[in-house]
């Protein structure tokens, strides 16, 4: 059974050059800006940050076709699907099967007593409960006496 996917997914291109801002100097600083305002950007659209990936990527190259690879760098964003029709938000029906208590509740019902068993008491063995040793042992050798 396939079951639906509770998320969404969104990959951009990671900012490669920095966003001026005020009072920011540097390049370090302008691309953490950037990344920042990305960031900020998804979020207020109800995207959540995942991670950064980088990926091979295998481009087309000249007039002539020649490919190239390179590494692409990607931001990856989810968010929650929105609730089907008739369904709960955050909540699958194939998957709940109600509180703590009434599955406790449900699971001590459907044990059942195991009848009373006796056993041996434990000690040493006795001799008259031990087999008697065979007449001939194997690979025809002559059986071993117990003075030996």
């Amino acid at each position: 059974m396939i079951m639906p996917a509770k998320y969404e997914y969104r990959v951009l291109p990671a900012p490669e050059r920095g966003r001026r801002g005020r009072g920011l100097k540097g390049p370090a600083e302008r691309f953490a800006h950037a990344l920042e305002e990305t960031m900020n950007e998804m979020a207020a659209e109800g995207w959540t940050y995942l991670r950064a990936e980088s990926l091979p990527s295998e481009d087309r190259q000249g007039l002539f076709g020649g490919r190239s690879r390179a590494l692409r760098n990607v931001l990856v964003f989810r968010r929650a699907r929105k609730a089907e029709a008739g369904q709960k938000e955050g909540r699958d029906p194939a998957f709940h099967h109600g509180s703590p208590e009434e599955i406790a509740a449900s699971a001590a019902a459907s044990v059942q007593a195991l009848p009373e068993r006796t056993y041996p008491p434990l000690g040493a063995p006795s001799r008259g409960s031990v087999p008697p040793r065979p007449e001939h042992a194997l690979g025809g050798a002559p059986p071993r006496s117990d003075e030996d």
